[in-house]
């Protein structure tokens, strides 16, 4: 895959940041306005096609196919059991069964049974086999961009749940393949159409904040004992992402709705951030405390867990500010005094 896009994108970012900031010390990594032609040539040559202001063909009946249906999965069923012009195919999991439960809201419905598929590769099967104008991926974060990679792949349109990629590489493949495919690619934030959300937003654009410089959103969930079940998160999936990854391990549902009040990508648009995590107070001790009842959990002892709490600030190329946290392991409730 050409990278001379985002290298060109790249090294504009830089430049610019050289050239308005005068710092001497960036001067070397300044391009010339040679290479600046050359790399702004071959990036042009490499996206062949701009998704901006596109629409898809119109589709009469949108064919449906779901990947994942534990935690996220059915309520997605559920809500696409009400639309008019969808028709839901096929659904998959890993297990069998969580299948067969979810195809039992859209029979509830009144709708025909989905074809049901499961086991590893049950969903790459479906894509192959049905005719699908629409993946729907709710799965394990490392999944997400993989299918919805094969999905456009394969001539379907792609829609997942956040967050759709985990790291920038493969932010790059999911916007040059749904270009190269011309298949649309969304990633789904609810939360930027919730009935708060949706009516702030309404609020700001009339006007009645005066001008938005700054807004704060936040992902700040209890999940310790959701994070430690066992019937929880499959194959304690999540908890290993606390293990694996630092940072805002879930920025958007905080970040999607103040983005969209402060109009990023609308006139206004992010320019740098400064990111901090807290060590952890809780994981570590959980995961022995649970080890000493249960062998279950040795694994997930000793391991370094990442920052209990993240904040980070974001500056927008107007000098606004937004900030964003992450928090999923302190207590939601502070217990009442026994004094």
């Amino acid at each position: 895959m050409s990278s001379n896009r985002r290298n060109f994108l790249r090294h504009l970012a830089i430049g610019s940041g050289a050239l308005m900031t005068g710092i001497p010390s960036f001067a070397s990594s300044v391009p010339s306005d040679e290479e600046l032609k050359i790399a702004l040539d071959q990036s042009k040559k490499s996206q062949r096609f701009n998704m901006s202001g596109y629409a898809a063909p119109k589709i009469d009946k949108v064919r449906i196919g779901f990947i994942g249906q534990g935690m996220r999965g059915p309520g997605a069923v559920q809500r696409m059991s009400y639309i008019d012009g969808v028709e839901i195919v096929a659904i998959c999991d890993l297990l069998p069964e969580r299948a067969t439960k979810s195809n039992g809201i859209v029979t509830k419905m009144g709708r025909p049974a989905a074809k049901e598929y499961s086991g590893a590769n049950g969903w790459k099967e479906m894509i192959d086999k049905e005719k699908l104008d629409l993946v729907y991926i709710t799965t394990p974060w490392d999944l997400h961009t993989p299918m919805a990679l094969y999905a456009m792949e394969h001539g379907c349109h792609a829609a997942s749940e956040v967050p759709i990629a985990l790291t920038l590489e493969d932010c790059w493949k999911l916007v040059e393949t749904s270009e190269r495919t011309k298949k649309h690619c969304m990633m789904l934030e609810n939360c930027c159409y919730d009935f708060f959300e949706l009516l702030t937003l309404n609020m700001a654009r009339q006007g009645l904040f005066g001008e938005i410089v700054h807004a704060e959103g936040a992902y700040i969930h209890d999940l310790r004992d959701l994070n430690f079940s066992k019937k929880g998160y499959q194959n304690m999936w999540r908890l290993r992402e606390n293990i694996a990854h630092n940072g805002s391990l879930y920025p958007t549902h905080g970040l999607g709705p103040i983005a969209q009040c402060m109009n990023i990508n609308r006139g206004d648009k992010m320019d740098y951030l400064v990111s901090m995590s807290s060590n952890d107070f809780m994981m570590g001790e959980i995961a022995k405390a649970k080890a000493a009842e249960d062998p279950f959990f040795n694994e997930f002892v000793g391991k370094n867990y990442r920052g209990q709490m993240n904040t980070t600030t974001i500056k927008t190329a107007k000098g606004k500010t937004l900030m964003v946290q992450h928090d999923v392991t302190s207590p939601a409730r502070i217990p009442a005094s026994t004094s």
